[in-house]
């Protein structure tokens, strides 16, 4: 049985030369605090002697207010358990209620805020991103995590804690767990790399926003993918940067169009191993390409990796960085996908000259990211847990895409085109314009099937219609059932799947 937790103190001010008794001050404290619904029913009070004590008075104060409270119904007592706000109060108001008093106290002056959160679009979750099931992108098999490894290794830190986790740490991170990622990138990835080059994060946005603040100014352009990752976009728009869009075709950024468009930006954003959201990985002569541009215009190069590990019909398609000899390229990963979400742990990979002022610019944001996590996954990672876990998820993944493209070949036929399920946990489908994939996709997220329309990847118009399917959250068994509720749901007047003309591969040339 959990123990009860001990009741908060309300803050109750004691004028010492006001001419009411400390009594009627005390009682007109918790009164006006109940009335105004800042206590709840039910909520249990502090004992009299607590609260004397913590007001520094006599305890017949508190005892007169008390009384006179239960006597007119404010308090109630119970045996054995103490005193508490009345149950048989009315219900505290609405949210909404106190949203409206809010604002009329708030509206009162001008209140000033900065341009880039007027920039942002306002927060608002789509329909589609608010449940995990059937092609919900981003999401890994999460019922396929050994969760006992973890829990073990979890408990093994929470019992022996030792003094260091405690305190704060080091703003770079767990040395142990920077030691343990650069013999994986190393190894894995071919990055050029040392443990002193690594600095863990809360995840990629956090390494993104890092990066920006380290190494952008204000109106600084800025290349990113078109079409391409959007919450990227929303922090480079919250930094105040110019975003140029640089069209992906079948190598990955056109990085001719990107120089012709904009040939003195500060900064490009890829994910050469497997683009998002086209999955279209980027050719050595890009790559090539690329690199030259930030050698002679002094530009700097952001390699997103986010789940690079996860490809099915060829050996892991090495890091950009591991081609960089001329120090332009910061490395990104997380370990969101590969593991999960919620363990918000990722890492930059920082050329040697640029680690103090990382290292500042992130000491200056949150100190140091939390300990224990660090601890538990370095142990993960040390142990042989990670390597087989991802081995056993490629082969899960890639069984659960081939019958993911083999239904839609079968339901489909000519009228989509599959691109990029080569790697990763998704692929990109394209529709004839005719389809409006937004409309689609909020149908079917009222029947529970979670469609990712692909055109708000596109900054410029027009955009190409079609879904980013995910098939890491989605078993074997229920993706041929969840194929064929898509081609239902398409199947209407409006969008008859058996009008003429096929789609065209999104952004592919």
């Amino acid at each position: 049985m959990r123990k009860a937790a001990s009741p908060f103190i309300p803050l109750i001010p004691i004028n010492r030369k006001s001419g009411r008794p400390l009594h009627r001050q005390i009682y007109e404290a918790f009164r006006s605090t109940i009335v105004e619904h800042n206590l709840n029913c039910g909520q249990q009070l502090p004992s009299t002697r607590t609260l004397a004590s913590e007001l520094g008075i006599s305890r017949i104060p508190v005892l007169n207010a008390y009384a006179q409270l239960l006597a007119e119904g404010y308090f109630e007592t119970r045996a054995g358990a103490g005193t508490f706000v009345s149950s048989s109060l009315p219900d505290r108001a609405t949210r909404s209620e106190r949203r409206e008093t809010s604002s009329i106290k708030i509206a009162s002056g001008p209140r000033r805020i900065s341009r880039a959160s007027v920039l942002l679009p306002p927060y608002k979750r789509a329909p589609w991103s608010r449940r995990h099931g059937a092609f919900s992108a981003g999401q890994p098999a999460l019922g396929e995590f050994p969760l006992k490894v973890w829990a073990n290794l979890v408990v093994r830190h929470a019992r022996k804690p030792v003094a260091r986790s405690l305190g704060y740490g080091d703003p770079m991170g767990l040395k142990e767990l920077r030691e343990v990622i650069a013999v994986y990138l190393r190894t894995a990835r071919g990055v050029r790399c040392d443990s002193q080059q690594i600095m863990i994060v809360s995840g990629s946005q956090q390494a993104l926003d890092l990066s920006a603040r380290a190494l952008l100014n204000v109106g600084n352009s800025v290349w990113v993918e078109e079409p391409g990752y959007w919450l990227a976009r929303h922090m480079l728009t919250a930094a105040g940067c110019r975003i140029v869009p640089v069209p992906v075709d079948a190598e990955g950024l056109n990085v001719e169009a990107g120089i012709k468009e904009c040939g003195n930006a500060r900064l490009a954003l890829v994910a050469p191993s497997h683009q998002y959201p086209l999955g279209v990985t980027m050719s050595a002569s890009r790559r090539l390409q690329l690199l030259q541009w930030a050698r002679e215009a002094g530009g700097w190069i952001i390699e997103d990796d986010y789940d690079s590990e996860y490809r099915y019909e060829s050996n892991p398609i090495a890091s950009l960085q591991g081609l960089d000899d001329s120090c332009r390229v910061i490395y990104i990963g997380t370990f969101s996908k590969v593991l999960f979400p919620s363990l918000r742990i990722g890492y930059v990979v920082v050329p040697l000259d640029l680690v103090d002022h990382f290292l500042a610019m992130r000491h200056a944001m949150d100190v140091s990211p939390p300990y224990l996590y660090q601890a538990v996954l370095t142990d993960f990672i040390a142990e042989g847990h990670f390597a087989r876990h991802i081995r056993r998820m490629r082969v899960l993944y890639s069984e659960r895409r081939n019958i993911l493209v083999r239904s839609l070949e079968r339901e489909f036929r000519s009228l989509w085109q599959v691109v990029g399920d080569k790697a990763g946990m998704h692929l990109a489908v394209s529709m004839p314009e005719r389809f409006d994939d937004r409309e689609i996709a909020m149908r079917a997220a009222r029947e529970s099937l979670w469609l990712w329309p692909l055109s708000p990847s596109y900054m410029g118009k027009p955009a190409h219609h079609g879904f980013i399917l995910g098939f890491g959250s989605t078993t074997a068994a229920e993706i041929p059932g969840a194929v064929h509720h898509l081609l239902t749901l398409m199947d209407t007047p409006r969008n008859a799947i058996s009008a003429t003309g096929t789609a065209t591969r999104p952004g592919i040339q």
